[in-house]
């Protein structure tokens, strides 16, 4: 095999260990702000064992196969990934999933680096299982998953990709001002912001929010709210209103609803300061959304692709 044809990038993160390290400059400042809290400060210690032993692993196991590429979590928006590359991102699913976002149908290996802590849905294999995997993703005889994501593009050409979902509303979670634009359907809107969500990302916040909606209906005896499930692969988003207000000047009809492969939903921010659209969570890799900007949002051409 021709290491040299082949380039493997590794996504890595800092354990809690680093960041506390990192935070109050000691270890030894670290352990008593820990402990103070009444915390063990030693599984803080074997977090950041494991982890490293499992980063040592997966390079040890690379380097004979691929040239090696690492990059922290942290630099993973600037990151400009070839076409033929293979990552392997070591972490918990949300590693991988913000991994994903920037991806376009490179393969991606999840990597559990501490099985009896982590227990990932994205995470189906271990350091040692490269051994095994990589040669096979390299010579292109492996199995994926394929998963569909969201893409927001505004006004002004910015795009945000999302494997799990977008918000749209405000940055501090407080009302948000905006006009909705679903089916040819206009409606002047006043919420807590907007949930978006792909198939993958259906049980996430998505889920979270439709628990309330099957609270509200068991309460007042409206009968059942189905359980609602969706392929990862499935061509199509869903969005939710959350806590839409109505009023002598807002509407409340257009709260939830599909966006097929052929459809946009077009939002038009009505916010002076503070609107904001992001994705993942990732609070950082943001598009403005105030006055006047308009944003479509849309099934991504784009997908990922976990090797499993």
């Amino acid at each position: 095999m021709d290491r040299g044809m082949n380039k493997v990038v590794i996504v890595k993160r800092k354990t809690r260990f680093e960041e506390l390290k990192r935070r109050y400059n000691t270890v030894e400042q670290a352990r008593f702000y820990i402990e103070h809290l009444g915390a063990d400060f030693s599984d803080y210690e074997k977090e950041d064992m494991m982890y490293n032993q499992a980063l040592e692993d997966v390079r040890n196991l690379v380097r004979p196969l691929a040239r090696v590429q690492e990059i922290d979590r942290d630099y993973i928006s600037n990151m400009i990934f070839g076409k033929d590359d293979i990552v392997i991102a070591i972490g918990q699913d949300g590693l991988v999933a913000n991994t994903m976002k920037y991806l376009d149908g490179q393969p991606l290996l999840g990597i559990n680096p501490d099985p009896g802590r982590w227990d990932g849905v994205l995470l189906p294999f271990e350091a040692g299982d490269l051994q095994r995997v990589l040669p096979k993703v390299i010579g292109k005889d492996f199995s994926d998953k394929r998963v569909t994501m969201g893409k927001v593009e505004s006004k002004d050409g910015q795009v945000l990709y999302a494997v799990n979902d977008f918000f749209v509303g405000v940055s501090n979670h407080t009302s948000a001002r905006y006009h909705i634009n679903y089916r040819n359907q206009i409606e002047n809107q006043s919420s807590s912001g907007i949930i978006i969500s792909t198939g993958f990302g259906m049980t996430g916040w998505h889920k979270s929010v439709m628990a309330e909606f099957r609270g509200l209906a068991k309460a007042f005896n409206l009968g059942e709210v189905p359980e609602i499930k969706s392929d990862w692969a499935d061509r199509n988003l869903t969005f939710q209103v959350r806590e839409p207000y109505p009023s002598r000047f807002t509407s409340a009809d257009i709260v939830y609803g599909k966006i097929s492969e052929s459809e946009n939903l077009f939002l038009t921010s009505d916010m002076s300061e503070n609107g904001v659209v992001f994705s993942d969570g990732i609070l950082d890799d943001t598009i403005e959304f105030n006055a006047g900007m308009e944003i479509k949002v849309s099934v991504a051409d784009r997908f990922g692709r976990l090797v499993v």
